[in-house]
């Protein structure tokens, strides 16, 4: 199956940073097991400083600040939760 664009957003917060959220629907695969690709960024200044994203041949993962680590996946409706939290814990932090 071609990956299907399932939920495409893109919002500027307050203070014009980027939040973007992508989600496809792929077939089930050794790093995709679950059927999904996704790609959530939040963006302050040009830069990455959020990000959950299974880029290819990297798995599950989540980018906070300038760690990377391993996450685990448990539906899209935690994922998005996961990551709302995260942005919202960046921007607490950086008040």
């Amino acid at each position: 199956m071609k990956a299907k664009l399932i939920r495409p957003n893109k919002v500027y917060d307050e203070d014009g940073n980027i939040i973007e959220v992508k989600m496809w629907r792929v077939d089930p695969s050794s790093d995709k097991f679950h059927g999904y690709k996704y790609s959530l960024v939040y963006i302050v200044g040009g830069e990455r400083v959020i990000g959950y994203d299974n880029g290819e041949g990297r798995g599950d993962h989540r980018h906070y600040s300038n760690r990377m680590e391993p996450y685990k996946f448990r539906g899209l409706k935690k994922l998005t939760e996961d990551f709302y939290r995260d942005v919202e814990r960046y921007r607490e932090e950086s008040l």
